[in-house]
């Protein structure tokens, strides 16, 4: 007898690709084969995010779409997960008739439930919020490579007024350290090279007496060819001890994701971001002190309710001290149930429009210049395959996140970390020429030895 298939479309953050593979988890152990196309498949789930408001409008889109395939196949279970199932799920299942089933990000583990109610011609709902649910003992679904992303913890204490998350994804829970340790070694094990560790707030992970500092360190030491990331991390929640620990070892990235938001205090407060930018620019001057070359991204929103002139004056001013490597930059986006939908929306869309876009051009002219300031050094790159552009030439990263292009050559293959010479740098990316291979990350001497 044929098993049935499923097909899982991702959109949204690191956190749903994530989720995507508990899901497959969760599937195969019950039978289910993973389809390589939605033609071919039984089941198509259309995984989802409601951070943005466009985000939203892309799975509309796609779900009327999927109209023609499912009158192909009639049988076909077409389903709704992640955050925008748990906001959305009247909406999706009675109005858009297309949609079979809804399940939140706290419920996965009932989706062979679900999916068996649809094809019995029932609608499968399930969307309650869990606050004990880490999904701990699943180990997720993923094919060779050498990136991997591991939830460390789910849902979010701060209730920022923009954001849905604690709505969607509940409150903050940990998994066990021992249990994301154990996901690392199997990781290592299959040749993985490099791990971000992932959380809505990754600096509040507690499990008993452990925090992230803690968690990042045994990381670290599981296998020290591999290197680790994080995101995403909240200001208020950033030690001293977390800094200290990513410049004592090796393959811990120097390379901080920091949102902040807004540059004025005032629009803070409003955001309910619990620090002010004297605070968090402390935290910078800090990170400098303790960790040698670190470099920041961050996200900035324009256009929050009763933003003036001058507060997004402040915004460009920290830009301007900081100095990101990277910004993620939006125009802001009211969100249904959140505090800020209260507000009224009152900055013109061209206004924000036009703010957004100075702050992409102050960001793009400063990532320029830092990237100028790599010509001539030398730089440690994970090689993740050939470029984009043309197969004459290798891709990969910095541990800084930087892209890094450089000359083919016979010596190197896919996972290895080499140094390279900058000789070239633009807004985004870096080129240069291969010096050789490195083992850099290959024992444990401290960066501060």
């Amino acid at each position: 007898m044929r098993k049935n298939s499923v097909f899982i479309e991702t959109y949204g953050c690191q956190m749903n690709l994530a989720d995507t593979e508990v899901v497959l988890s969760i599937l195969a152990a019950n039978g289910y084969d993973v389809a390589n196309d939605i033609q071919s498949a039984d089941v198509v789930l259309i995984n989802t995010c409601s951070i943005r408001e466009n985000a939203e409008q892309r799975i509309y889109g796609r779900l009327g779409n999927l109209k023609r395939y499912k009158e192909k196949n009639k049988n076909m279970v077409v389903g709704v997960l992640g955050c925008m199932a748990e906001r959305l799920r009247k909406d999706l299942v009675e109005d858009k008739k297309i949609v079979d089933m809804v399940v939140g990000p706290d419920e996965y583990r009932r989706l062979p439930e679900f999916i068996d109610m649809a094809f019995d011609g029932e609608k499968g709902i399930g969307v309650r919020l869990s606050r004990v649910e880490t999904y701990d003992d699943i180990m997720p679904f993923r094919e060779d490579g050498l990136q991997a992303w591991i939830s460390v913890m789910r849902g979010c204490d701060k209730f920022c007024t923009f954001c849905v998350v604690p709505f969607t994804r509940g409150r903050e829970r940990s998994r066990s350290l021992r249990s994301i340790v154990n996901e690392v070694k199997e990781l290592s094990a299959r040749g993985f090279r490099e791990i971000t560790l992932l959380g809505q707030n990754v600096n509040s992970y507690q499990e008993g007496d452990s925090d992230f500092a803690d968690l990042l360190s045994a990381c670290a030491q599981v296998d020290h060819s591999m290197r680790f990331r994080f995101s995403t991390s909240h200001p208020q929640d950033i030690s001293e001890k977390l800094l200290r620990t990513i410049a004592e070892h090796k393959n811990l990235c120097n390379y901080i994701h920091l949102p902040v938001q807004a540059g004025s205090n005032r629009i803070l407060d409003l955001m309910n971001r619990t620090y002010t930018i004297e605070h968090y620019l402390t935290i910078i001057d800090k990170a400098r002190e303790i960790i040698p070359g670190v470099s920041f991204s961050t996200d900035i929103i324009s256009g929050f309710p009763t933003e003036t002139w001058e507060d997004h004056l402040a915004t460009l001013d920290v830009m301007q001290k900081v100095r990101y490597d990277g910004a993620y930059m939006f125009k802001y986006s009211p969100r249904e149930g959140t505090k800020a939908y209260k507000m009224e929306d009152d900055v013109p869309e061209e206004v924000k429009g036009k703010r957004l876009q100075e702050i992409i051009d102050l960001q793009h002219k400063i990532s320029f210049e830092v990237n100028q300031e790599l010509i001539d050094k030398e730089e440690i790159v994970l090689v993740e395959g050939l470029s984009k552009k043309s197969d004459k030439f290798f891709a990969g990263r910095t541990d800084s996140n930087k892209m890094v292009i450089f000359p083919l050559n016979d010596y190197v293959v896919r996972g290895d970390y080499v140094k390279v010479k900058i000789t070239r740098a633009t807004t985004a990316t870096l080129f240069g020429d291969f010096i050789e291979i490195t083992e850099k990350y290959m024992h444990n001497e401290l960066k501060t030895a």
